[in-house]
């Protein structure tokens, strides 16, 4: 974890980001596959020999095709060129096998997810074929309990406000969880696409930032935990991606430029006494050959 120094102006609260591409894959991804994995394990749902099929933009493939590599499982992936070639070349490197839909000029929108997902169930009904699922999987939550006890230890209990983007919901919700417990009066922020802001009850849109924003509130979403919800629109959170990584040396991707967007807000708002902490979930290497790296 590293406090930002240079993109956050002056009287705001200190901004801290976990530096989530120290992960094997270069993603936060990796804490929720080796759990969900040992679970579907553990209680038979997975066995030797199985097939894995998942729908995933390309983080959480390259998440399970390690685990899959490195347990034996042959891996079937529904993506599609709406994210980067950099995320499905990773995920072939490991092994996978892709399905590659073709989107909308580029733009992540609702109409494509529904699509990946149907096209992965479709596949999962073949046999001995296990469905991550990751939308509606509640063995993922659990897995990013460990990042919200990291987040507490490395702060030393000092966070005043968490902010975290909503794909699935389940690293908010896992972190959440555990903050919320250790002090019931954290402050919990969900950030999502300003273009397809329907958490804040606006209507599904096509956007830019990858791995989020999926043009639904997903399964795993839990208000509840929720204090805040920020919109964020894909040209701030690649304009703050490229920031980054010029201003304070992090090359991270766009759903990380997003956190810190909406997080700067916070750190605004509850002034040069308070804490936010937020997370760079992976890698810019990711995304060199986007439009967030060849632009701007």
């Amino acid at each position: 974890m590293v406090r930002l120094r240079r993109v956050v102006p002056a009287g705001s609260a200190a901004v801290h980001v976990k530096l989530e591409w120290e992960n094997p894959t270069g993603s936060m991804k990796d804490r929720m596959a080796v759990a969900a994995f040992a679970k579907a394990e553990a209680d038979g749902r997975l066995r030797p020999g199985d097939t894995v099929v998942e729908y995933t933009g390309g983080s959480t493939g390259a998440s399970i095709a390690l685990v899959c590599a490195a347990k034996g499982y042959r891996l079937r992936i529904v993506t599609s060129d709406a994210f980067s070639a950099e995320k499905r070349d990773h995920m072939k490197a490991l092994g996978a096998e892709l399905v590659v839909l073709p989107s909308e000029g580029g733009l992540a929108t609702r109409e494509l997810f529904d699509a990946m997902i149907a096209a992965a169930r479709e596949m999962s009904r073949e046999p001995h074929t296990f469905w991550f699922d990751q939308l509606a999987n509640p063995d993922i939550p659990p897995g990013y309990h460990p990042l919200g006890e990291e987040i507490w230890e490395q702060t030393g209990g000092d966070v005043d406000a968490f902010v975290q983007g909503a794909g699935s919901g389940a690293s908010l919700r896992g972190v959440a969880e555990v903050l919320r417990q250790r002090r019931p009066g954290i402050l919990i922020a969900v950030m999502e696409p300003a273009e397809s802001a329907v958490l804040s009850g606006g209507k599904a849109g096509g956007h830019r930032i990858e791995g989020i924003g999926i043009g639904r509130p997903p399964p795993l979403w839990d208000p509840s935990l929720v204090d805040r919800i920020l919109p964020v629109s894909s040209d701030a959170a690649e304009e703050m991606a490229r920031r980054l990584a010029r201003e304070e040396g992090l090359l991270a991707g766009t759903s990380s430029g997003g956190n810190v967007v909406a997080a700067l807000r916070l750190a605004e708002e509850l002034g040069p006494q308070a804490t936010v902490v937020t997370l760079l979930v992976d890698s810019g290497l990711k995304y060199l050959g986007t439009g967030v790296y060849r632009s701007g």
